[in-house]
């Protein structure tokens, strides 16, 4: 593999002809429902850490990494190892939910990740391979166990595409939802932002669940995740997460934490809830917990687990490969510090975005946790949206101010999905690969492999600088 840095050279004809042969074949079989491949036209033939090579040749930084599967990058050498071990062993590899070694070693590793107070009395029930399958069996699991019917979920939330996953999403058309607002700055639903804007939606949760005519009635399970990626890269607020704990719990309503992509380390912390501090009753999980490879599981307390046997179940429960992948990587983040690596090189990366965003107008705002990084991009030269707070009262502002001092102090500038697809595009041709993401797609983001080295995340740094000014000079005139 290449220097870090290097930039991708011109390839040669004839696997330029073959690239583009399996593009064209691809667009001409394929659903029109495909997305990374609209925006990304690359057909990767080999991989390591962070480097893709494509079938022309060229080599490209992956800051996609499978949309936050991969924590080790690409084929690392311990999940290599554990995968040919399976093979090499005669295991069997598909056993639907029977015990094996393997996935009792799994569970294992697992559980020792988990917060102290929900691993203590946890209970674990593996899905089908997918994120939103264990986000449909924990909606499942909550209301078998309440007698409930209804949700709490929150704008801007992305749960899965499967019905109930999209019910619970924030692009559901008809639903059996309450829809709640998610605390953001820039731009704030109450236009306050920072923690007094958190402090009103923490107030309109609970008026809402007070309330005999609010129209929700007591729900089965309230979900969120505790930094929001598709929905544009928003945190929760620590002391914000604490109060929907709190409310929760007084009101007997399980607590439905969504760590399929924040979880393994992604944001700093083993488990993102874990920066706020809170045991949630249910924690879905799926992405980085498969090594590279599909698998997912709900983990929940033991007093919810009322189903009686085959109320959920999943031909593809019981993918060995998966498990032993997933078991390596779990113990390779946990032995290795990655979790605190990322927290630290995360911290440096913001810090130079947003020294970035001095220099270029067209930054709305950066933010995320973590090696879970966005940049909105907007149009500097439009008129201002209606008024959000700035960074430095959301690090000043005290939950217990007065409503009277709550006054916005600055305007966000309206999204620019144009331009991000621009700078997208321009980082591919610089060697990089980013995704979007946001309400309108003007979010830049950046997922890398928790394996990133300093050297790796400067070159990572330095290419969107330069595909952000060229995409700039030619939108912004």
């Amino acid at each position: 593999m290449p220097h870090a840095g290097a930039q991708p050279v011109a390839a040669p004809a004839a696997q330029t002809t073959a690239h583009e042969g399996i593009l064209r074949r691809q667009a001409a079989r394929e659903s029109a429902a495909r997305t990374y491949a609209r925006a990304l036209p690359i057909v990767p033939v080999r991989a390591r850490g962070l480097t893709i090579e494509g079938a022309d040749g060229r080599r490209y930084l992956d800051c996609l990494s499978g949309a936050g599967t991969l924590a080790l990058g690409h084929n690392h050498p311990v999940v290599l190892e554990a995968i040919r071990k399976v093979l090499d062993s005669g295991a069997p590899l598909h056993v639907l939910d029977l015990a094996t070694p393997v996935k009792d070693a799994f569970t294992t590793e697992l559980f020792r990740t988990l917060p102290p107070g929900l691993a203590d009395r946890a209970r674990i029930q593996f899905c089908g391979p997918a994120g939103t399958d264990a986000v449909e069996a924990a909606l499942k699991l909550v209301r078998a166990a309440t007698g409930r019917d209804g949700l709490l979920a929150f704008t801007g939330a992305y749960h899965g595409m499967t019905a109930g996953a999209l019910e619970a999403s924030g692009g559901a058309s008809t639903v059996r939802v309450g829809r709640l607002p998610y605390p953001q700055d820039y731009r704030c639903p109450f236009g306050l932002g920072g923690a007094r804007g958190a402090e009103l939606s923490a107030r309109w949760t609970e008026n809402l669940l007070d309330d005999t005519k609010s129209g929700v009635p007591s729900p089965a399970g309230m979900i969120l995740e505790p930094v929001q990626g598709e929905g544009g890269v928003y945190p929760a607020p620590d002391a914000w997460l604490r109060r929907m704990r709190e409310i929760t719990a007084a009101r007997g309503i399980p607590l439905i934490a969504d760590e399929v992509q924040t979880g393994v380390g992604r944001t700093g912390a083993f488990w993102a809830v874990e920066h706020s501090g809170i045991v949630p009753d249910v924690m879905v999980l799926s992405k980085a917990i498969g090594g590279s490879l599909p698998l997912a599981v709900v983990v929940y307390r033991d007093d919810l687990d009322v189903w009686p046997p085959g109320a959920h179940a999943g031909t593809f429960r019981g993918n060995q490969l998966a498990m032993a992948a997933g078991a390596a990587t779990l113990a390779y983040v946990r032995e290795n510090g990655l979790a605190e690596r990322a927290a630290t090189l995360g911290a440096r990366m913001l810090a130079q975005l947003r020294s970035l965003a001095a220099h270029h107008p067209c930054i709305g705002e950066v933010r995320g946790r973590g090696l879970m990084i966005g940049v909105e991009l907007v149009d500097p030269n439009a008129n201002a949206e209606p008024g959000a707070a700035s960074a430095e009262q959301h690090i000043d502002a005290s939950l217990d101010a007065p409503l009277a001092d709550l006054a916005p102090t600055a305007q966000p500038r309206p999204p620019a999905p144009e331009l991000a697809a621009a700078v997208q595009r321009e980082c591919l041709r610089r060697g990089l690969i980013v995704e979007l993401g946001g309400r309108h797609s003007s979010v830049v983001r950046l997922l890398p492999p928790l394996t990133l080295t300093d050297e790796q995340a400067t070159a990572v740094l330095d290419r969107l600088a330069d595909a952000l000014a060229t995409a700039a000079r030619g939108h912004l005139r």
